[in-house]
């Protein structure tokens, strides 16, 4: 990964790490909303769910566009897919990790103490 990926996964990783981002994303991802409808579900001003939909839109979790007074927002799958595989890197990681543990044990499953 070289800065411009690091950057970009930081900014995923941290709009995701809210949960009313994550809840904001499931919706998204469910079909078109507009940012009014989405801020009818939380207890919190709508100015503060646009703030949440805007770090998404910089994280490029979301796409918005305007249809009369309305901003729509649409999640984009393309960017969960991209979490995924970066959460999926790190799992195979983990896994080679734990591999060679049990090479190790398997060769010596008693070592002395």
């Amino acid at each position: 990964m070289n800065d411009t990926d690091e950057d970009a996964a930081d900014a995923l990783f941290h709009a995701l790490a809210d949960r009313t981002r994550r809840d904001i994303v499931r919706r998204v991802l469910a079909g078109e909303h507009s940012v009014s409808a989405l801020a009818e579900n939380y207890d919190m001003s709508f100015a503060a769910v646009q703030k949440h939909v805007a770090v998404l839109e910089r994280a490029g979790l979301l796409t918005k566009r305007r249809q009369g007074r309305e901003q729509l927002a649409s999640g984009d799958v393309a960017a969960v897919r991209a979490v995924a595989g970066m959460l999926a890197e790190l799992e195979q990681i983990w896994r080679g990790r734990i591999g060679r543990i049990d090479d190790l044990i398997a060769i010596n499953p008693h070592p002395e103490v």
